[in-house]
Order: structure tokens, then sequence, then C-alpha cells
């Protein structure tokens, strides 16, 4: 079983967060996460230096750090915590337990529920990420989905390892780039500087140092003269 450390480098995280990634297996650092985000005062607490539009929703344990930014029509319910650097963009959705760690970006119109993005990591345009963790400078190309949830509701297996659990996304490991409007299922394990094109609907574990090609067959035919459309 691919253990945190093969998809992250440790030795790349300050001490807080080295400490809540060294987990056993993937979906671990999520409830290392929750236990993390319990310390949190239950209060919204604005550092001196942090910059909070003020159409902004901050809501429940919400602490913004120095340097951090939360733009125009973001809500963030807590628990959470946007480290410096961090930003959480117009009309982004952060909630349920979130770590935004330095530089992490939560863009425009992107919504992540309960998930940690290390240092650097990006869902910058029209993404859904549930129950997942993104590696450093981690990538999402426009619309990319994390689904965390099985149509069927049972609980998610990553390869033959029941996870016991009803929501686990993905965990993307360092320098994972993935392509506008890739899907990503519940489970995914994505090795480290791996590459997933775009519109590819990946399942299971993806080595490291791999591509995810998806090449659609798309066909151009000459529109005939007087024809209704699409003839």
């Amino acid at each position: 079983m691919t253990r945190p450390s093969d998809l992250f480098d440790l030795t790349r995280l300050d001490p807080a967060l080295r400490e809540l990634v060294d987990q056993s297996r993937p979906w671990d650092v999520l409830a290392a996460m929750d236990r993390h985000l319990k310390a949190l005062p239950d209060e919204v607490i604005v550092e001196e230096g942090a910059t909070v539009h003020p159409t902004a929703i901050l809501e429940g344990a919400v602490t913004v750090r120095a340097g951090a930014t939360i733009e125009a029509h973001a809500h963030v319910r807590g628990p959470a915590l946007i480290e410096a650097g961090a930003t959480v963009g117009h009309a982004a959705l952060v909630r349920d337990g979130c770590i935004l760690a330095a530089g992490a970006k939560v863009g425009h119109a992107s919504e992540a529920k309960r998930s940690l993005l290390l240092p650097g990591a990006k869902a910058p345009h029209f993404n859904y990420v549930g129950d997942a963790i993104l590696g450093i400078d981690v990538n999402l190309g426009a619309g990319v989905k994390i689904a965390n949830l099985k149509n069927d509701g049972s609980t998610i297996h990553v390869g033959t390892v029941d996870t016991h659990l009803r929501k686990f996304g993905a965990a993307l490991g360092d320098d994972v780039h993935v392509g506008c409007n890739a899907v990503l299922g519940p489970g995914a394990v994505i090795g480290a500087r791996t590459l997933i094109y775009a519109g590819a609907t990946v399942r299971g574990a993806i080595p490291a140092d791999h591509i995810v090609k998806h090449r659609a067959v798309g066909e151009i035919v000459e529109r005939l003269p007087g024809g209704p459309p699409g003839t």
C-alpha cells in the first residue's frame, strides 16, 4: 500500500504539516487533519496583514493567517485554516474542514470540502475537491472534479484495500497536473509528477512519473448547403 511519504516529499513541509501528513495510509491524513483543526479557536480570527474582501463570508472556526487573501463573495465555513500566502478566490466555497497551506489556492467558483491543499497546490477554476489531499504544487485544470462518494454509497476501496470510508476523494502526489474537465473517481491515488490528460476519467492507483492519456475521436464533416443545423 502506498504511504503518504511515497506521494509527498516530507522534507519540503514545515514540522506541523510533516507530522500531519506522515501517516500510514493516504486517507489517514484526513483524520489527522480533523484532529488538527479541532485545536482551532471556535471563532473567526483574521490576523493583521490578511486581506479579506468585505463581501466574503467567514463563519465558524476559521483562522486566516497574515498574508492570506479571501476574495470577493468567497465563503469559508469552518473549521478551516488559511495559511499565509494562500488564496480563496472569487465566489469560491471552502467548507467542513480544510487547510490551505502556504501558496495554495481554491479559485473562482471552486469548492473544497474536507481537503488538505499542501504548499502551492491549486484548484483555480470551477473545480470540486472533496475529501482529498493535493500535494505540493499540484494543479487542477479548469473543471476538474474529484468525486468523493460512490453512486451506491458503499465504502471506497483503493485497489483491494477497503478504506471503510463512504467518502474519500483522492490523494494526488507532489507536482501532479490534471487536464481540464478530467474526473477523478473516489479512491484515486496518483503518484508524484504524473500527468493526466484533459477529459480523462481516472480511478484506482496510478504510479509516479506516468501519463494518463485520453484521446477522444473527433470528426470534421462538411456542412451541406441549405441543410438543417447539424447536417
